[in-house]
């Protein structure tokens, strides 16, 4: 059974007290960070496309306070970085519950999954040959299937619609 995610929304919230209880300053760049990645549709997101939404919202945040941002939330608890093979380091906000990840070799979309019976079956694995699961990742490298998908490149769209 796939279950939906939740994120720790209790401490990632983006006003300057809930901020502060991480050990941070609540300056306007970590707010308008940690508000972007509370208000976004995409749930994984690289420096480069915090960046590029903060200018297009008329931010004027430079790149390198984005990177620096980005690790000290990190280190504080309230982002997860995620290497996805092929790929630059991408941001979540940490989440309580664990989860595994969609991975577009096309695209580079990721879409985050929890399924019981997966998790049953890595344990019993584990178990199996002697171990106990500490923790763990589990990342699917995918191809789209959906003929008109929306996040597919649109070079890509285009070739397949003309076949």
């Amino acid at each position: 059974m796939i279950q939906q995610i939740t994120y720790r929304m209790d401490i990632a919230m983006g006003t300057p007290n809930n901020l502060k209880t991480t050990g941070l300053k609540a300056t306007l760049p970590r707010l308008r960070i940690l508000s972007l990645f509370e208000s976004s549709s995409v749930r994984h997101l690289s420096a480069e496309d915090v960046y590029r939404t903060l200018i297009g919202e008329g931010e004027d945040i430079g790149l390198a306070t984005v990177y620096r941002v980005l690790t000290q939330f990190e280190q504080a608890g309230l982002l997860e970085r995620h290497h996805f093979e092929g790929g630059k380091a991408v941001f979540e906000l940490a989440s309580d519950a664990h989860h595994d990840h969609l991975v577009c070799l096309q695209c580079g979309r990721v879409e985050e999954f929890y399924d019981a019976e997966i998790e049953k079956r890595q344990n019993k694995i584990a178990k199996d040959r002697g171990f106990a699961i500490h923790e763990h990742s589990l990342s699917l490298y995918v191809d789209c299937i959906k003929p008109a998908c929306p996040y597919r490149k649109t070079e890509d769209r285009s070739a397949k619609e003309k076949s």
